[in-house]
This record gives C-alpha cells, sequence and structure tokens, in this order.
C-alpha cells in the first residue's frame, strides 16, 4: 500500500511522459554527496498520529515520510488525503504500509499508537493496554533502520518510553519521550495569559512525570529575562503559593479538559512533536522539557526510569541535561515523580 500509482506513464501500453517531458542537461555533475534525505517514520495513523504528520509536512521538516497503521484502509485514505494536498504543501514523498519494511532507513522514528484514552481516566491506567502493543512495533522499527531516534508520543510516555528503550536496544540518547514537552506549553500560556504578556516571552518548564506528579518549576520562571518570583519578593508584593498551585493544577488537568470536551486530544501535541523533530533533525541543540533516561540526574539514583528533564537536543538526539537549580522543595518532588513512575516500571517484568 505505498504511493499511490505514479502519472509517469499515461494510456494503454504505458507511453512514458518522463524522458519525452524534460530534455536532460548535459555534463551533468552528480549530486553534493552532503546533501541528506531526511526520513520520518510515524506510527499510528490516529487522530495524534496524522496531526503529528500534517505538522511535519506544513513545516517541512522532512523529504519522505512514512505512515504506519494497523487499520490498512484508513491508513490509506489517510496517505491519499494529505498526497491530494501536494500543490499546497512542500515536495514531500508520503508512503504507508501496514508492513514496517515502509519504514526503512528513517531518521526519526515518531510512536504515537496506543488505545485511546478515555474520559477521566490517568495516564498510568493506560499502560497496560499498551505495553502489548510496543512488543510488535519497536523491535521491527530496530530491525530496519537500526541507526533512527525512537520519539514516544503514546502515553504514559514515561514508562512507555521506557520499554522502548528495553525492547529497541539502543543507547539511551536515541530514545526520547515527547515528555512535559507540551505541558511546558500549557504553563507558559497560562502563565503569559496571566500576566498578559506573550507566551515566547515566558520560560517557563514542568518536569517529571507527563502526569499527575509533575513539578512546575517556579523559581526558574521568567519574564522578557526577568525571574518572576525573585522579582517579586524584592518588590515585596505579596503572592499567595495556592495561586501558583491552581496554574499548575490547570496544566494537568488541561489534557483531560480538551478530551471531555472532543474525545481526544492532537493539534497541541502534533506543534509539540513536530518541534522536536526540528530541534533533532535539524541539530538546533535547543533546551526541552522531554523524557530521557533520568538516573543519575539531580539526585535521582534508583533503577533505570524515564522522566522529563531540561534537555538539549540534537541531530545524536538526547545531547545533554542541564543543570537547573532547583530548591529542595521542587528536587524532592522530582524524586517523588521518579518513585511513581518506578512502581509502576516494576510490574512490568522487562
Amino acid at each position: 500500500m505505498q504511493k499511490s500509482a505514479s502519472a509517469s506513464s499515461l494510456g494503454p501500453g504505458g507511453l512514458d511522459l518522463t524522458d519525452m517531458f524534460f530534455k536532460p542537461i548535459q555534463n551533468t555533475s552528480p549530486p553534493s554527496p552532503t546533501k541528506r534525505h531526511t526520513k520520518i517514520s510515524v506510527i499510528g495513523a490516529g487522530n495524534v498520529g496524522m496531526a503529528i504528520a500534517q505538522t511535519i509536512l506544513t513545516q517541512d521538516l522532512a523529504d519522505e515520510i512514512a505512515l504506519v497503521d494497523a487499520q490498512p484502509e484508513k491508513l490509506r485514505g489517510e496517505m491519499l488525503d494529505l498526497q491530494h494536498a501536494a500543490a499546497f504543501l512542500p515536495r514531500t514523498k508520503i508512503i504507508a504500509s501496514t508492513d514496517y519494511t515502509v519504514t526503512v532507513g528513517s531518521d526519526l522514528c515518531i510512536v504515537s499508537a496506543g488505545a485511546r484514552q478515555i474520559a477521566g481516566e490517568s495516564r498510568l491506567n493506560l499502560l497496560q493496554r499498551n505495553v502489548a502493543l510496543f512488543r510488535g512495533i519497536i523491535p521491527p522499527l530496530a530491525k530496519y533502520s537500526p541507526g533512527t531516534i525512537l520519539m514516544i508520543v503514546s502515553n504514559p510516555v514515561d514508562v512507555l518510553t521506557y520499554v522502548a528503550w528495553k525492547l529497541s536496544g539502543f543507547p539511551s540518547n536515541r530514545v526520547v519521550g515527547s515528555g512535559t514537552n507540551l505541558d511546558s506549553s500549557r504553563f507558559r500560556f497560562l502563565i503569559a495569559d496571566h500576566l498578559d504578556v506573550n507566551a515566547q516571552d515566558v520560560q517557563a518548564s514542568i518536569i517529571g512525570e507527563h502526569g499527575d506528579s509533575s513539578v512546575a518549576l517556579w523559581s526558574s520562571i521568567s519574564v522578557g529575562g526577568v525571574p518572576v518570583l525573585s522579582f517579586l519578593e524584592k518588590k515585596q508584593i505579596p503572592y499567595e503559593k495556592e495561586t501558583l498551585e491552581r496554574i499548575h493544577k490547570a496544566v494537568v488537568d488541561s489534557a483531560y479538559e480538551v478530551i471531555s470536551l472532543k474525545g481526544y486530544t492532537s493539534w497541541a501535541i502534533g506543534y509539540s512533536a513536530a518541534n522536536l523533530a526540528r530541534s533533532i533533525l535539524r541539530d538546533q541543540r535547543k533546551i526541552h522539557p522531554v523524557s530521557v533516561l533520568a538516573k543519575g540526574f539531580y539526585g535521582i539514583g534508583d533503577g533505570d526510569v524515564f522522566l522529563s528533564l531540561p534537555a538539549q537536543l540534537g541531530r545524536g538526539g538526547v545531547l545533554g541535561v542541564t543543570n537547573v537549580h532547583l530548591t529542595d522543595e521542587e528536587a524532592q518532588r522530582l524524586r517523588k515523580s521518579a518513585q511513581t513512575i518506578l512502581k509502576v516500571q516494576s510490574q512490568l517484568g522487562l
């Protein structure tokens, strides 16, 4: 079910128009060997997967996109729908198949396949339904693209990033979860809305679990380069800790609210995944709060656990973790978040 039939041949007998339509240039040299052909595979053609694919297409992040899903008819429909928009998009080859051979040679594999989160359902409750799916997804991706970077978007993302790491056998720098990159965007939006400023001028992060035990780094929030809490204290402007907690709770509850209203989340996570793909494939070396192997960072020492930390991303995947100063309370909450995830992982037997 790969790309739809090409129109380079027309009519009975297949008159090939390619050589007739173009007159070749004489004495040409081959393309530069440094030119890269960038390929991204998106696993899962549901609402999230297609939002990711569509955003990647419109942002011109890949020369080729491969879609994989277990439902062949829906998959072909999604592929054709994107192909029919070719006149409005940058030139990108779009292919699709239920067979993982279509992903061969991928630079980045984004996994969004999984059971849909039900309204009111905790992300951690999705685990057992999704681990079984990953056993049929990750090994073939590693087989056909042994040098790829795996980006996990499926929930619960931290535990499933750990599962993908174990099943792939990849070094930890080439397995990353979308983590709290989207949570941090929601956090920045709410702070910006509260202060009536542009969200791009707000520097704020959520770390830890992508879920209920996440940690808001209030101590390092700044707006236009001005540290917010220290500014308020210096100016002796009172603020209530309960107000900060309400904003953090709104971040945690925001996905549940969207799910209760429209049945699923898609657009924001699509932009978030494309944002991470850009940093990785274009070697941007930007800092993102994403799910990485956290052992050895910020006092997390017990067991192999993936959770979101401020990490630098580039062509090699995870390049490093930044040394952000945490208050004692923030560090304690982060370690508690790690224990929450480890408790669930211990039941997997991987």
